[in-house]
Formats: C-alpha cells, sequence, structure tokens
C-alpha cells in the first residue's frame, strides 16, 4: 500500500504520482479497486500484515493479482485512479 501513499517519497516507496495517490490508502480500499477493475483477489493473497523494505517499523500490506498482459505500472496506474474515484464518492455522501 504504500506504493498509492500520499504522504510519502518517492524514496520511501511511493511508485505513481502524487496526483494519483491518496493519503494513508487501507487494504480495504486496495481490495476494493483491483475487484472493480475486474481482478480476483483471492483470501490467500491478502497481506494486510507485511512491512515495506523501506518503512520496516510499520505494517503496511499488500494484495497479489495476476498480470495479465498488462505492465505492472499500468495496473498500479487504474487501481490508484479507482482508488481516487472511490474516496471521492465516499467524501460525496
Amino acid at each position: 500500500m504504500d506504493y498509492y501513499n500520499k504522504s510519502l517519497s518517492r524514496g520511501k516507496g511511493r511508485r505513481i504520482s502524487k496526483s494519483m495517490a491518496v493519503y494513508d490508502p487501507m487494504i480495504t480500499e486496495l481490495i476494493g479497486a483491483a475487484e472493480s477493475l475486474g481482478y480476483q483477489v483471492e483470501k490467500d493473497q491478502i497481506n494486510d500484515g507485511a512491512r515495506f523494505p523501506k518503512r520496516p517499523h510499520i505494517k503496511s500490506g499488500y494484495i497479489m493479482i495476476s498480470k495479465n498482459e498488462s505492465l505492472k505500472n499500468k495496473i498500479l496506474k487504474d487501481i490508484a485512479e479507482k482508488m481516487v474515484i472511490n474516496r471521492t464518492k465516499s467524501k460525496g455522501k
């Protein structure tokens, strides 16, 4: 989830631009965004207690999805866009 965290620098693990990132993403948001894009996220492919090597003192978590024909960066950007859309929808309620 550090890939999508707006409060982190690229050196600390953020992989997408700040304009597409969100503050303190949660594993449920990540799973929801991936599933809404058509990726299947199995229970055994979710690790919410994992620690990112650049921030070993914080549990951030991750999910594993199959890559298909898409590039990793494209998948990251698609999920990030969906997370931003979902956040703006939830704020509007």
